[in-house]
């Protein structure tokens, strides 16, 4: 005769229980955006033109001027400059047209009175630009747009586009290719190199007029643009997965200070005379996207490869919280996977552009915080 151990009883879970309701809850509703409010506006002017095609809308770079107009470029099929309106009467995407032989965009930069951009093609990358869009008058009761040619301000050593920024004063551009560092003066057309860089990941306008960009596994070069100097081995990056992901950066325009990250999600901040500050928090998920810092200080991005997961660093708390999966119920019912570009708009939203077939900008509205959660003004502390 064989005996065998009684199994202990299963005690049966309450699925109706406070603890299992706040599960379920936190399981279907907590996947998606739970703070402020995501927008998703195709690449037109909804009831009037259609967007840019699907295989040619991944949205792959975004600036904006001080007037609060957004410029940007796609990548796939072909590549697009459009421009992009959301205050006063407007609500408009307007597309400016195609880059001939071009099908990636690496930057988009405003100028004072016109911008450029920096894309790639099979027959290498080249820089384009063309004037600035006024801001009309009305978009509701009349309308009209009209396109004029690209200029195109020519090549630089045949070497695919990397990246580019505008300094300080909006006048000149500084951008890099796979292996130098180029200006153009935007209003003089005049393109020159700088001199050579190893072209990885983006750069980025320090907060005293320095431009820096990845030199080696650790490491920053830095660009004077007053002395046209590249110091190479400039700042040292501090410890951390440096190699295996091309930096990204986020810029907070009212002191300069920069975000950054590592390939396992540790988010540091930089300044040119602090040096870095870090580790500040960590994401949830790496590596980290595209992000911006709206006008509280609070830096917003999105974390993770293939179905990114929105962020937020909050300086004053010192604290990183998960968001959820970018989800759009207004203008277009739509979910947000991948990202490539970011931009704080002019009252503080974040312009994310999704770099996904159907690409649209997507309008990120923070929640406003109460008097008693922390003071995010406390930026890079």
């Amino acid at each position: 005769m064989i005996q065998t151990m009684s199994e202990p009883k299963k005690t049966k879970y309450n699925l109706h229980s406070p603890e299992a309701r706040a599960l379920i809850d936190e399981i279907v509703h907590g996947t998606f955006v739970k703070e402020g409010t995501m927008v998703a506006f195709p690449t037109c002017f909804p009831g009037a033109s259609t967007p840019i095609p699907a295989d040619e809308s991944r949205i792959t770079a975004l600036d904006i001027t001080p007037e609060g107009i957004i410029y940007g470029g796609t990548s796939g099929r072909a590549s697009h400059l459009f421009v992009a309106m959301f205050h006063g009467v407007t609500g408009v995407v307007f597309d400016r047209g195609i880059v001939e032989g071009a099908d990636h965009c690496a930057a988009v930069c405003c100028g004072k009175n016109g911008f450029a951009a920096c894309v790639n093609g099979p027959e290498g990358g080249r820089v384009v630009g063309g004037h600035l869009q006024p801001l009309p008058f009305d978009l509701i009761q009349e309308w009209g747009f009209s396109r004029t040619p690209f200029r195109d301000y020519g090549k630089v050593q045949n070497e695919p586009m990397v990246h580019a920024v505008m300094t300080e004063s909006r006048s000149t551009l500084v951008g890099m290719t796979t292996g130098h560092l180029f200006t153009l003066a935007l209003d003089e057309g005049k393109l020159q190199v700088a001199g050579e860089v190893p072209g990885h990941g983006r750069i980025v306008a320090g907060s005293k007029n320095g431009v820096f960009g990845q030199d080696g596994p650790s490491h920053l070069w830095r660009y004077d643009p007053g002395s046209r100097q590249i110091q190479r081995r400039a700042v040292r990056l501090p410890d951390g997965a440096w190699e295996k992901t091309p930096l990204s950066w986020a810029r907070d325009p009212r002191n300069g200070l920069a975000y950054t990250a590592d390939a396992d999600g540790h988010l540091f901040s930089f300044d040119e005379e602090r040096g870095f500050q870090g580790p500040l928090g960590r994401t949830l998920l790496a590596p980290v996207g595209p992000s911006a810092v709206t006008h509280d200080g609070r830096l917003f991005g999105f974390c993770g490869a293939e179905m990114a997961k929105l962020f937020c660093y909050h300086p004053g708390l010192k604290q990183v919280t998960n968001l959820g999966v970018a989800v759009s119920v207004l203008e277009r019912r739509r979910y947000g996977y991948v990202f490539g570009d970011a931009v704080t708009g002019r009252d503080g939203q974040i312009v994310f552009g999704e770099n996904d077939d159907l690409g649209h900008l997507w309008l990120y509205f923070p929640r406003i915080l109460s008097s008693q959660r922390g003071k995010p003004m406390d930026s890079g502390a």
